[in-house]
Parts: C-alpha cells; structure tokens; sequence
C-alpha cells in the first residue's frame, strides 16, 4: 500500500466514513479525558483526544464526513477546525488504521440505502425499482445498477461493489460503472451532495420521501413475506394465524400500500379500482391490515358434510412442543429413517404371512366377545390417533413451524383429535409432504409394534387381546386417514403432493367454469388432476350420504314412520327455503 494525503478539496464530502467496529474497540482511557482505539486481533491501540474520540464513535460505516463534521461543531462549537475529520482521517492513514491508494474513491464505503429504500424486481421485466419506504418516490434501474445496488448496505467498498459486479456480467461492465452510479443517484437526489443530511437523518429522509397517505391502508408490523420454493409468495400473519398465497405482481402492489395512496397504486400498476376492492378484502378479511381482525364466521345453515368433520379447538400446544423437541430431533434424521423403514418392511412381510391367522383370531374375538369388544377399541383408536396428531406437530416444530392449537375432532361420529398445521404451507413441498405423511407413518409404526407384540404374548392373556385391538385400530384409523376424498390426511397429502392448495374446490369450480363457458385459469399440469378429482370426490359423497341416508330412512320409516317422515320434511323446508333472502 502506498498511502497518499486526503484532499479536502476532492468532493469525497459525502463518502461514507469506514467503520472501524469490525477490527477495532474504542475505550476511555481510566483518569483521563482521552480514548483509546485498541485492535481487535491485540497487536496494536492508540491514543486520541476526547474531540478526535467524538469523531471515531460516528465511524460505523452510515455516516458521511461532511455529516459527522457538522456534529462535531455542534458538539465544539467554533473550537474546531472546518477539516477537523479529514485531518483525523490523515492521522488514521499514517498510522496504518486506514490505508489509501492512488484511486483513493474505490476505497469508500458506499452508503446504505436500506433504512429509507427498498428495492424490488419489476414483472415480466429485467429492471428493478427503488421505491422510498415513505411516500411516493420511486427509480427505475437497470439489471445492472439493480444488482449494484444490492450491496449498497453500508458494508462494501465501491472497488468491491465494481468487482462483484464484473465477476457477475462478465464484460458487460465498464471500469467506472459504481463511481457513475453514485453519481446518478446524487443526480436524482437518493443521494445528497449539499449542506443538508438528506437520507442521513430520519427525518430530513422522510421529508425526501415524502408524506405517507393518510387514506392508504397499511399492512401490520408483525406480517411476513414468505418466498415459497414452488414459485410463489406467502403472507403470513403470525399473531392472528392467518395466511394469503399470493403472485408477484400481488405482492409489488400490497408493498405499496402506506406508501402511496389507492389512486396512485391504481394508475401506476394499471390495475381497476375493483381489482384493488378485492386486493384489500382479501387482506381484511385475513387480518392482515393495522385496525382488522380475523371476522367471526357467519353461522350458517346445517350442511350435511358437517356429519363427516366436526372439531372443537381446545388448547395451544406450541410451548410444550419446543420444550421437547430438541430431545427427539434423531427422529428425523437419515439414519433413523433407515431403520424405521427396514422395521416397517419386515413388519409387512411377517402380516402379509400372517393374514389368515389375523382375520380367523378377530373372528373367534367377535364370536366370543361381541359388543364388549366397542370400548376397549374406540379407546385404542382414540390412543393411536392422539398419537397420529403429535406425529403431525412435532414434525412441524422440527422444520420450525408454529402449532397453535389441538382438540377434538369428530369424524363419522368417531371421536379423535386433531391438530392445526396450517403453518406447513410456508414450508417447500418436501417437507410438507413430511408433516402431513408423519401422522400416517406413526400409525404404521404402531401397528407394526402390535404386531410383533402380538406374537410374542400368550394367546388367550389380556395382552394379547390388546394387543390385537391395538393392531387392528391402527389399520382402521390409516383406512379412514388415508382417504383422499374426504378432508381427512389423505386429501391433505394429496394437496402437498401435487401443490394444488383448496384441491376440492379449484376441482369443482373447473367443471363450473367449463360449463359457464368461463376461462379455466389453472396451469395444464393441474387441470387433468382437478378434472379427475371432482367426479371422484362426488362419487364418493353419493356413496357415503346414500348408504347413510338409506339406513337412517329404512329405521325411521320401519319404527317411527310418521315422525321421521314430519322430520324430513322440515327439514326439507329449513335447508332449501330460508327466510333470509340476503
């Protein structure tokens, strides 16, 4: 290094003082007014005066010099000399605390401009745009200047910045691109080269930016962005619990809303004011705007669905789960899957050997037990069920999702539990898929320790019997789980599998659009899945509701035929002609 003398004269006013904190600590001197600058590595300190010590605590890599100079004739009043900082700069290169060369202004720190700009990629286009966090100002740049500005962090040196970016577009990138780009940002005041410290104070960058609207609606503090693997964008809202899956263009739009008002939004984007009605409805009614809450949803008319899914949330698990799970994270890694699965296969060969002795000792335990045999097993299903659900939420604290709450789940009048994973569709396809199959793959884990403990007790012992019910609940809970076409695991599995979230309904409404005459709107990988989906999950519902409704009607009209045949017919009238029209 071959350091040369500073310039007051050589406009670097406005470069960023470097930041001394990384390699060194500055300390009082005990007894004295003066401070100390001590390395960090312990090789070397140095003594300053109490006025030079005022000037090194502002070296943080934020501030210009001609900033920290004004502080310190605020702080000196006129006792100081007008080149008080580039004099201590000097002093610090002379000393080897600094170094200069002969390009002196590659070895600036380049401002940082994230504290009053954010930058974001524009739609179907190469060009970024930085926008002021407050109000309305907003700059088009180039791929290049884009990815420049990235770094403009406060951190990084222009020479640095001119090398990332050569090493990045490799010959496309002249040799004074970030001198020339500060320069332009000067020129379009993100920058400021006058007595002012625009974009240094808060307040004087909120001035720059401009006002915030007071009649544009703003997002809470507490919301997220969440960029999901699969190519799209989450909002998440962890104090009401409540997620939006949204595009790119969304998400450029609710980014400007606080900033600028609706008309501006709407005639900047070229979006209608409908669109954005619809925009903010969806964000109220999710509770993701300051002053919204989560709406109570309307209580509605009996629906026969509600027969096969019924829940009552009764408790928040997540304290709990992350007072445990760091004992059992070995569950989830490869080696433990390894052995999990060679078990499990053994286990199948040994039932598929066992099948005619499993099904002719369940029929000798019905023959001589009968109904006495209903407790026991609802309460083994409601036992491997409860833990089928913990297999769900400890999968999700492992990958660090938030369980907010568990309870009690009725399924064809069958009592259970269930859990709220909702959080898992912030996670990648993979590991969604884990969270959703962990329920299942606990039940096969406890059917297959069944299993074996069957064998290995005396027949005729207690044990055996339970064991026996234990085994077959797990089957008869992964039976029910495992379907597809009810909201159950399976359907759920279905939905991180092939990545199509409301699966049911995007089904429905494809053949709904399809008879209206109404463009479809679903990419023409997913179409053939939701085509074959819908006549599949009405089958099932006619089967289900008819052998229901048969049963119930044959008992009713067989016993009580008048009363059930009034029932119905009230009924009838209540679910298909309400009296509130609206």
């Amino acid at each position: 290094m071959n350091p040369q003398p500073l310039n007051p004269q050589n406009h670097y006013d406005y470069w960023i003082c470097p930041n001394l904190g990384t390699y060194w600590q500055l300390a009082k001197v005990r007894g004295s007014d003066k401070v100390v600058l001590k390395s960090r590595q312990g090789n070397g300190q140095f003594t300053f005066s109490p006025m030079e010590g005022f000037v090194l605590q502002h070296f943080t890599g934020k501030l210009p010099i001609a900033q920290i100079q004004r502080r310190c004739q605020q702080q000196f009043d006129d006792s100081l000399s007008p080149s008080f900082v580039w004099e201590l700069l000097q002093k610090l290169i002379e000393l080897g605390i600094l170094a200069a060369e002969d390009e002196t202004s590659m070895d600036w720190i380049c401002p940082d401009l994230t504290p009053y700009w954010t930058l974001s990629p524009l739609p179907d286009s190469d060009q970024v745009l930085l926008k002021a966090i407050e109000g309305n100002l907003r700059v088009i740049f180039s791929e290049f200047e884009g990815y420049a500005l990235n770094y403009f962090t406060g951190k990084y040196t222009v020479f640095e910045i001119q090398t990332r970016c050569e090493q990045e577009f490799s010959g496309e990138i002249f040799a004074d691109f970030i001198p020339d780009l500060l320069q332009k940002l000067i020129e379009l005041q993100i920058l400021a080269r006058d007595d002012s410290e625009q974009n240094v104070e808060p307040s004087d960058a909120q001035k720059a930016a401009g006002d915030r609207p007071s009649n544009s609606p703003t997002l809470k503090a507490s919301v997220q962005w969440i960029n999901h693997p699969d190519g799209y964008w989450i909002l998440r809202n962890p104090e009401d619990f409540t997620f939006l899956q949204l595009s790119d263009s969304d998400k450029v739009i609710i980014d400007q809303l606080g900033r600028r008002s609706p008309s501006s939004i709407i005639e900047e984007f070229c979006i209608t004011p409908q669109e954005l009605k619809n925009l903010l409805r969806l964000l109220t009614t999710s509770a993701m705007l300051e002053g919204t809450t989560v709406p109570t949803p309307p209580r509605g008319k009996f629906n026969p669905m509600q027969l096969l899914y019924f829940r009552i949330p009764l408790f928040n698990p997540d304290p709990w789960l992350t007072r445990h799970i760091e004992g059992i994270r070995w569950i989830w890694t490869k080696p433990f899957a390894v052995l999990l699965f060679l078990c499990l296969s053994a286990s199948v060969v040994v039932g598929i050997r066992q099948r005619e002795i499993i099904f002719y000792t369940g029929q000798q335990l019905m023959e001589a037990n009968g109904p006495a045999l209903i407790i026991p097993f609802a309460l083994l299903s409601m036992l491997v069920v409860a833990f089928h659900e913990l297999g769900h939420a400890f999968t999700l604290k492992n990958f660090g999702g938030v369980v907010p709450n568990m309870g009690l789940l009725l399924m064809m009048f069958m009592p259970a539990a269930y859990t709220n994973t909702t959080d898992s569709y912030c996670l990648s396809r993979f590991k969604r898929v884990l969270v959703v199959g962990a329920g299942l793959l606990v039940q096969f884990a406890i059917w297959a320790g069944a299993l074996w403990f069957w064998n290995w007790t005396h027949a005729g012992s207690w044990l055996h019997t339970a064991s026996y019910l234990l085994m077959v609940a797990a089957l008869v809970t992964v039976a029910i789980n495992f379907n597809p076409m009810a909201k159950f695991d399976g359907y759920y599995l279905a939905v991180a599998l092939t990545g199509i979230n409301n699966l049911r309904t995007r089904s429905f409404a494809l053949y709904g659009n399809l008879l209206r005459g109404k463009p479809l709107r679903e990419r023409g990988g997913d179409i053939l899945i939701l085509a074959i989906y819908a006549p599949l999950s009405l089958a099932y519902i006619y089967f289900v509701f008819g052998f229901l409704f048969a049963r119930i009607a044959d008992w009713s009209l067989t016993n009580i035929p008048t009363t059930a045949l009034l029932i119905l017919v009230i009924w009838l009238i209540y679910f298909f002609f309400p009296s509130n029209k609206n």
